[in-house]
């Protein structure tokens, strides 16, 4: 009698351990969660995370036994789909979710299902008329993850960054380009809000949780004016400004597809109905951040999941 009034402790899988998933675990970790995450080569476990194997690929499939996934309660999956075969997690573990107990499922997709609102802000009501082909297979992704039954819950990314994902590498390296496409902007989350909406809206009872959930910050804006600031914070000179105009036939497939959109996503669900409040609101606190922890100033006391 006793031991059926004791809740057990959520256990917490991440299927996909890269930038994204990882940080995630660490801070799941320091909540007090239980945390396994995947990874496509092998990985020995340590710092109380435990790596279990999950590759997709055709010649060098690899699953976690039944038995690895005892005890989760919930889910997070950080996997791309394949355009071709669908969601690799879906079609391969989908039978092996289904028997868990599962209190709750974040599926990570993009804000790239909206395809180009010529700049107008988009919220989660609005269609999803993807034209990238990536993008197309996000949506039937979502409507896949949603038609199982699982308490499934989707999140909308635009550009992630963070620590060793931020500008400053690149233009420390001359490697940075500094484009102008008149009236262009882009949105883009900071990875530890990524991470704190998700440990939020775990932890929220599932009738409060929105199938659909933007997660981005407060400032869509040109990636000029970013990396601006970026090479302000290091004292860099910026590179020379080039025009979409005149470069845009040079460009990759991919680089043109990413140019070619251009909208602004609310967040007004996340912030206010959800009432989760943004550690990096700008990219100029968040940049802030990210060189902090590049020059070994060690991870922003405001990241998620700390005890301090």
């Amino acid at each position: 009698m006793i031991q059926a009034l004791v809740k057990p402790a959520r256990q917490l899988l991440v299927i996909g351990g890269g930038f994204t998933g990882l940080r995630l675990a660490q801070a799941a970790q320091r909540s007090g969660m239980a945390v396994r995450l995947t990874s496509r080569q092998p990985r020995s476990s340590g710092d109380g995370l435990e790596w279990l194997p999950f590759n997709s690929s055709p010649d060098g499939a690899s699953l976690p036994a039944p038995c690895a996934l005892a005890g989760i309660t919930d889910v997070v999956v950080c996997v791309p789909p394949d355009p071709d075969q669908g969601d690799p997690v879906l079609r391969l573990l989908g039978p092996s979710l289904q028997e868990l107990p599962l209190q709750w499922l974040g599926y990570l997709s993009t804000t790239g299902v909206y395809g180009d609102t010529a700049g107008a802000w988009v919220d989660e009501t609005a269609p999803t008329p993807a034209r990238a082909g990536r993008s197309q297979a996000r949506v039937a992704a979502e409507q896949a993850w949603l038609a199982t039954g699982l308490p499934v819950q989707i999140f909308r990314l635009p550009a992630i960054y963070g620590p060793k994902r931020s500008p400053f590498a690149a233009l420390q390296a001359g490697q940075s380009r500094l484009i102008h496409k008149p009236g262009q902007v882009f949105c883009r989350v900071h990875v530890d809000d990524i991470v704190g909406c998700l440990l939020h809206c775990l932890a929220r009872p599932q009738q409060e949780r929105p199938a659909v959930v933007n997660v981005t910050d407060n400032c869509p804006c040109p990636s000029s004016e970013t990396l601006g600031y970026a090479a302000h914070l290091l004292g860099h000179k910026l590179p020379a400004m080039e025009h979409y105009a005149e470069i845009a036939g040079s460009m990759s497939p991919m680089a043109r597809s990413f140019w070619s959109e251009n909208r602004r996503v609310s967040n007004q669900l996340l912030t206010h109905q959800l009432g989760y409040e943004l550690r990096y609101p700008n990219y100029r606190e968040g940049y802030r951040a990210c060189l902090v922890e590049e020059l070994g100033g060690g991870q922003s006391r405001r990241s998620p999941g700390s005890t301090t």
